[in-house]
């Protein structure tokens, strides 16, 4: 078996690798940034917002979220009619791993707490946030083909918050919007209180 070493001058010199650039390309789309915010909603059509069949993967990119209360989940839930209700049923699995900064807990399992089945409630994509000046939550949402009139909408989320009690949670998420229906809104929110700062970025994945 040969061993293909692959150098600096060669990186410089290539000009594409393999099929990558057939891969598709993310386009920023929006960003929400947040200043005591009850709530942050993407809407179809408003402001720039794009989300319809131009695209057929949405992600969602959360920095530095930072609640005004001490330890809440960032909730998430979405919309068939342009914002003006948010409840589309959904079901969904999440499980999470943590460990503390005194080194004295770890723990990686799957809690049906936070879990939904069929549900047309806001649901958490993260765990209990921290409200400490230095504690936040980062997260990537990805919502699949939201334009579909022909099948559920799939969503799959990875998050990482700093909590109240000095936990490093690290949350997986994923599931399905039961509908066949067009997704045209998206919201967030705590499951109390604001989100006194932070910023939500949306992209199109072409």
């Amino acid at each position: 078996m040969s061993i293909v070493k692959l150098n600096n001058q060669g990186v410089k010199n290539a000009t594409a690798f393999g099929s990558i650039s057939s891969l598709g390309s993310m386009t920023f789309i929006k960003k929400l940034t947040a200043s005591s915010s009850a709530t942050l909603s993407f809407v179809d059509g408003s402001d720039g917002v794009v989300l319809d069949d131009t695209y057929k993967e949405y992600v969602f990119t959360f920095n530095n979220i930072h609640p005004s209360a001490d330890g809440v989940d960032l909730n998430f839930q979405a919309s068939t009619n342009g914002g003006s209700s948010y409840g589309v049923t959904a079901t969904d699995s999440y499980f999470r791993a943590i460990h503390n900064e005194s080194d004295t807990t770890t723990q990686l399992s799957y809690d049906t707490g936070e879990d939904v089945a069929q549900s047309t409630s806001f649901f958490p994509l993260t765990m209990p946030i921290g409200s400490d000046n230095d504690k936040n939550g980062c997260a990537i949402l990805h919502l699949f083909n939201p334009s579909s009139t022909t099948f559920v909408k799939h969503f799959t989320s990875t998050s990482q918050i700093l909590n109240q009690s000095d936990f490093s949670g690290n949350v997986f998420v994923g599931g399905y919007f039961n509908t066949t229906s067009s997704i045209n809104a998206v919201r967030f929110q705590l499951d109390s209180g604001n989100i006194d700062a932070g910023d939500i970025c949306l992209y199109g994945i072409a």
